[in-house]
């Protein structure tokens, strides 16, 4: 498949480091954009309609340190290029956003009805689980490598074992645990959802076997 950074990918990579560039602009000077910007949960009072879309283009800036945090968006923007970059080659980008869109906005969506009490949530994990689940219903047998895992497994087992880590994290949440389990979730549903969708008529689905 062709590996070339495709346009989407190549702006949500732009848009997503910028951003959290900004973030930490605009935190050491006592600003931080999450206020404005990420997904708040009802009971706060702070949720305007607007961050089921913008909660998706931030990442953890700052940690509890006050360090710079790279992990977070490292992590997902990783993720966003191995998967997205292979889907967009074969949806085309106009399709590849559309997807990537309604994921995260499933994703905020899920976060914000089914735990009512976590603060806010920010970053792009809903919309990648998405793109995830896309990818493995189409290349249910490609071999992937996981860290700390010496042996390839293929994409049909390793996508639903990370949605089973994330339905047991949402019943029975560890303390200190600030994952938003259900937003990884509802992105994961939905893309399957929309794949299934997209591809009911198709003549070369890929086969679980």
């Amino acid at each position: 498949m062709n590996q070339t950074l495709t346009p989407v990918i190549k702006n949500l990579l732009i848009i997503n480091g910028l951003i959290w560039l900004a973030q930490i602009v605009f935190a050491k000077q006592g600003y931080p954009l999450e206020i404005y910007g990420g997904l708040w949960s009802f009971d706060t009072g702070n949720f305007k309609v607007w961050q089921l879309v913008t909660y998706m283009f931030m990442h953890e800036a700052i940690d509890g340190a006050g360090q710079i945090a790279f992990a977070h968006i490292l992590f997902n923007m990783f993720a966003l290029w191995m998967f997205g970059n292979i889907l967009e080659n074969v949806w085309g980008s106009k399709r590849f956003f559309t997807f990537y869109m309604i994921c995260g906005i499933g994703a905020g969506l899920v976060q914000l009805f089914f735990q009512k009490d976590f603060g806010y949530a920010i970053g792009a994990s809903g919309a990648i689980m998405g793109v995830m689940a896309g990818f493995v219903y189409l290349f249910p047998n490609t071999s992937l490598y996981i860290m700390f895992i010496p042996i390839p497994i293929k994409a049909k087992y390793v996508i639903p074992g990370f949605m089973l880590l994330d339905l047991f994290g949402s019943f029975a949440p560890r303390q200190g645990d600030n994952v938003a389990h259900w937003a990884h979730l509802g992105g994961a549903i939905v893309g399957l959802i929309l794949v299934i969708i997209w591809n009911r008529s198709s003549s070369n689905r890929s086969n679980f076997y």
